[in-house]
C-alpha cells in the first residue's frame, strides 16, 4: 500500500507540474498575443497618423493654388472650392465676384460678429465684472472659462472674437438687459436695421445650425462690425491674455490670415458641422478702401484662408492690370 500511495503522489505531482507548465506556456502565449496586439496597434495608429498628414499636406498644396474657370458669357473668373463666396465693394455697394452668395446656410460661428456689435450697441462699461455659470460652459465646444470664476467684459469680447469662445458669447447674452431670450431677439433686430434679408439667428454663440445667413448679408455685416474700432481692434490682435478671478489664459487668433502679406482690418472664423469651414474678413486694398471677403462651407480649414487671398490677390490683379492673360491663368 506504501508503494501505490508513493506511486499516486508521483504521479499527482507530475500532472501538477505538466499542468504547470501548460498553463505557463498558456501565460507566456497569452502575453506574447498582447505584446503582438498592442505593437500591431501602435503600428496602425502610426500609420494612420502618417495618413492623415499626408491627406493634410496634400489638401493644404490644393489650397493653395489658385484656380480658375469661365463664367456664363465667358469671363475668366476664380474658381472656389466653397459652397458661397463673395468679393464686396463696401464704398461702393458693389458685388466685385460671387458664387452663391445670396443662399441661406448656416453659419456656426460668424454668428459671433452680430452678438458683439448686438451687445456692444448697449454702450457697456467693459471694466464690470461678471460670473460664469455651469449653464455658460455646459456643452460649449471651445472655451477658456470655468464656472464661479468672474471676467471683465473686456476681456469676455477678447475670447469670444479672438478665441471664438462659445461660453463666453452665453455670457455676453445671458448678463445683458433681459436676459439671452432677449438678447437674441435684439440680434435678429440688428439683421432687419441692417437688411440682412437671408439673416437669422437662435443663439448667441454659433453652436446652433439654425443660425443662418448668406455671404452676401455677411459681406456687409463684416465690414459694418470692422467700423467700430472698438470691435475691430480686437479682431486684428493675433493673441490676448485674459484674466479671471482665479487665473490668467492666452488665447489665439483662429483667423491664419493675420500675420500674413494681407492687411486684416477686422475678420471672423466659424465652423460646425452643418455650416462647413467659415471665413468673414475684411481686407484693406493697398491703393485704399477695403474689400470684404466671404467664404463659406469650405471642406477644410486652409481651404477657407487660400481661397480669400485667391480671391483678394485676383481682384487686386485685376485693378492694377496685372492679371495674366486667359491662357496663362487657366493653365497655372
Amino acid at each position: 500500500m506504501p508503494g501505490i500511495a508513493m506511486r499516486v503522489v508521483a504521479v499527482s505531482a507530475a500532472l501538477l507540474l505538466a499542468f504547470g507548465n501548460v498553463a505557463v506556456a498558456e501565460a507566456q502565449t497569452t502575453k506574447k498575443k498582447s505584446t503582438t496586439t498592442t505593437r500591431t496597434a501602435l503600428a496602425r495608429q502610426r500609420a494612420a497618423q502618417r495618413a492623415r498628414v499626408t491627406a493634410a499636406q496634400r489638401a493644404e498644396r490644393e489650397a493653395m493654388t489658385a484656380h480658375f474657370k469661365r463664367d456664363q458669357l465667358g469671363n475668366l473668373v476664380p474658381d472656389v472650392n466653397a459652397a458661397a463666396a463673395i468679393v464686396y465693394n463696401p464704398q461702393t455697394g458693389e458685388v466685385i465676384w460671387e458664387e452663391n452668395s445670396h443662399d441661406q446656410r448656416s453659419i456656426a460661428s460668424l454668428t459671433k460678429l452680430m452678438t458683439v456689435a448686438t451687445f456692444m450697441a448697449d454702450d457697456p462699461d467693459l471694466t464690470a465684472r461678471v460670473t460664469v455659470t455651469s449653464a455658460d460652459t455646459r456643452g460649449a465646444n471651445v472655451t477658456f472659462l470655468r464656472a464661479g470664476e468672474n471676467i471683465t467684459y473686456r476681456d469676455l469680447l477678447h475670447l469670444v472674437l479672438i478665441a471664438s469662445d462659445n461660453a463666453a458669447a452665453r455670457v455676453l447674452a445671458r448678463t445683458s438687459e433681459g436676459g439671452s431670450a432677449a438678447f437674441i431677439g435684439r440680434m435678429n433686430e440688428m439683421a432687419a436695421h441692417l437688411g440682412l434679408t437671408s439673416t437669422s439667428y437662435a443663439d448667441p454663440s454659433g453652436l446652433d445650425a439654425r443660425n443662418v445667413s448668406s455671404a452676401y448679408d455677411l459681406s456687409q455685416l463684416i465690414a459694418f462690425v470692422s467700423s467700430d474700432d472698438r470691435i475691430s481692434s480686437i479682431m486684428r490682435k493675433t493673441d490676448y491674455t485674459a484674466r479671471t478671478s482665479r487665473r490668467t489664459v492666452t488665447v489665439h487668433n483662429t483667423n491664419k490670415l493675420l500675420g500674413t502679406d494681407v492687411d486684416v482690418r477686422g475678420g471672423k472664423t466659424g465652423f460646425i458641422t452643418k455650416a462647413g469651414y467659415c471665413l468673414a474678413t475684411l481686407l484693406q486694398v493697398p491703393q485704399g478702401g477695403t474689400v470684404s471677403v466671404v467664404v463659406l462651407g469650405a471642406s477644410n480649414s486652409p481651404t477657407r484662408f487660400w481661397a480669400a487671398r485667391h480671391l483678394f490677390a485676383w481682384v487686386l490683379g485685376r485693378a492694377q492690370g496685372l492679371v495674366g492673360s486667359d491662357d496663362e491663368l487657366l493653365n497655372r
